[in-house]
């Protein structure tokens, strides 16, 4: 039972596979939706939030969404700090820890007011990969990934999942504090 469990942990992860499987290597159809692809039901490319907000996705995307609400605490240095920062984010529609984490960063970044021009998101496939490799500038290896950008350069990312609480981890970021995602070195 366990190495089921063990079997059904690796191929539902959304870290990094450096291996392909049959469906991931396939050459899929394409379809055009607003400025990003439609593959096999993923959002694959740069992506906004109203794309979220449509079917096949709003189900999970909605109620995640709605169903947040961020610690007062940490939202009051987000909304005194995320003004600084660009993000750059990186989600799988296909990942549980995607769907888990990105309605949450966007009901932060409305709560606190942020110009959501100043964030880009792109959707990846199962193999972390963009159709424009977007991802190979920003060594992406997991997701979700949110890069936090301060006049141009990295000060810090969250990955996948929080150490506290995704507003409490992202308040860490936006105010200089101490903070290292789970992965990094």
């Amino acid at each position: 039972m366990s190495l089921y469990i063990l079997l059904l942990a690796l191929i539902t992860s959304c870290g990094n596979t450096n291996g392909t499987s049959q469906d991931t290597a396939q050459v899929v159809k394409e379809e055009v939706v607003s400025t990003t692809t439609l593959q096999q039901g993923m959002l694959v490319g740069e992506f906004k939030k109203e794309d979220l907000q449509q079917e096949p996705f709003a189900s999970w995307f909605n109620s995640g969404y709605e169903g947040f609400t961020p610690s007062a605490e940490a939202m009051k240095t987000i909304k005194k700090n995320i003004g600084d920062y660009k993000i750059v984010a990186f989600m799988g529609t296909w990942c549980p820890d995607s769907r888990r984490e990105t309605p949450k960063l966007f009901k932060i970044l409305d709560d606190a007011g942020y110009d959501l021009s100043n964030l880009i998101i792109y959707g990846v496939d199962r193999r972390k990969s963009t159709p424009e490799k977007i991802e190979t500038e920003y060594a992406l290896n997991r997701v979700p990934t949110f890069i936090f950008l301060k006049n141009g350069k990295e000060v810090n990312r969250f990955v996948e999942y929080p150490q506290e609480s995704i507003e409490a981890d992202i308040a860490k970021i936006v105010s200089g504090e101490e903070y290292s995602n789970s992965y990094a070195k």
